[in-house]
């Protein structure tokens, strides 16, 4: 049994997944995560840690504030998702449960899109449409602002598109 990529074990958490979305940004603290995903001061840290180790977040900034020290991270841009062929279950698994959670808070009135879909193109057409998808992900990120930044719309994306192996036994 192969050992699973530390990067993909860190991405594989929904509240790890949202604190890069957060931090995507700008850099925000422990304590600035805590308030916006809702859970303890201690618990964002452990997370950010995490992210922190494998590299996906670095330290933007350190500030006094009240005495103390507070450090403010960015998520590291570029950083995979993973691409990983081993790892899709587990990564699709997080994306599963952050669709869920999104899906339920969906804005009423508020349009969007939703696609499933198993087809058969051919590969220059496969390409091209990865590509674009990559390329509109990137428009996303590239327009994201901090949260609750005043004239913004909080939206949601998971995405995964990739070649699978065909189920249909072979005639024989």
């Amino acid at each position: 049994m192969t050992e699973t990529d530390p990067v993909l074990r860190a991405l594989a958490h929904p509240v790890r997944l949202k604190m890069l979305n957060l931090m995507w940004p700008g850099p925000l603290s422990a304590a600035e995560l805590a308030r916006e995903l809702g859970i303890s001061h201690a618990l964002a840290s452990q997370h950010l840690r995490r992210l922190d180790a494998v590299g996906l977040v670095e330290l933007a900034e350190e500030r006094i504030r009240r005495g103390g020290r507070e450090r403010r991270y960015k998520t590291v841009h570029g950083s995979p998702l993973s691409d990983q062929r081993e790892g899709a279950p587990l990564l699709a698994e997080t994306l599963a449960h952050s669709l869920r959670e999104r899906a339920g808070r969906r804005a009423e009135g508020g349009e969007g899109v939703t696609v499933d879909a198993e087809l058969w193109v051919d590969p220059r057409t496969w390409e091209d449409i990865r590509v674009r998808l990559a390329e509109i992900a990137a428009e996303l990120h590239d327009a994201a602002r901090s949260p609750h930044t005043p004239d913004t719309v909080p939206v949601g994306i998971s995405m995964m598109a990739f070649p699978v192996q065909d189920a249909t036994p072979p005639e024989r």
